[in-house]
């Protein structure tokens, strides 16, 4: 299985804050020890994304349906 390269290097940019150059000297081993153990980079799946909808309910506005 090969790297999700832009998803690696948006989590890069945006959440530690990284300059291109300085995400591009990185080895993947070094950017997922960054990431911490929390990082998900595969794919969400059924479970995933039901524990996404039940922690994040969709709200209805008053009186629209």
């Amino acid at each position: 299985m090969g790297f999700d390269w832009a998803e690696l290097l948006r989590l890069g940019l945006t959440r530690l804050g990284l300059r291109p150059h300085e995400f591009w000297a990185l080895t993947p081993v070094e950017l997922m020890l960054m990431l911490g153990p929390e990082a998900r980079l595969r794919p969400m799946d059924k479970t995933g994304l039901q524990a996404l909808l039940e922690a994040y309910p969709d709200k209805k506005e008053r009186g629209k349906k």
